[in-house]
């Protein structure tokens, strides 16, 4: 499995659509056995989501996310978190993992 991040400044971003990069991590029985950082393509309607399947993403996690992204997200077989909180990649993943990932408010206004 895929886990995607987008990050802004190191720190999980409030816009999807505006982040310098994406961290990437592979996790295999629970436990990260590849990190790779990507830079996302030009911020165009359905890049992004396009993007992380190419790169066989298969979760995505996110401070702040637009509706549209969600629904480009679903129809590229992604799950979508939004609300998330920046704490370290590898927490936010064992949460995940164990099924105690929680999404909070959406942090991005469209």
């Amino acid at each position: 499995m895929k886990i995607a991040f987008p990050l802004t400044e190191k720190k999980i971003s409030a816009h999807f659509g505006h982040c310098e990069e994406f961290a990437i991590l592979t996790v295999e029985d629970g436990k990260i056995v590849k990190e790779e950082y990507l830079t996302p393509p030009a911020h165009e309607p359905g890049s992004h989501p396009k993007f992380l399947n190419e790169h066989g993403v298969t979760v995505v996690i996110a401070g702040g996310m637009g509706i549209r992204a969600q629904e480009l997200m679903a129809e590229n077989g992604i799950k979508s978190y939004v609300g998330v909180c920046h704490q370290p990649l590898s927490d936010l993943v064992a949460q995940y993992v164990k099924g105690e990932l929680e999404a909070g408010d959406n942090l991005c206004d469209h």
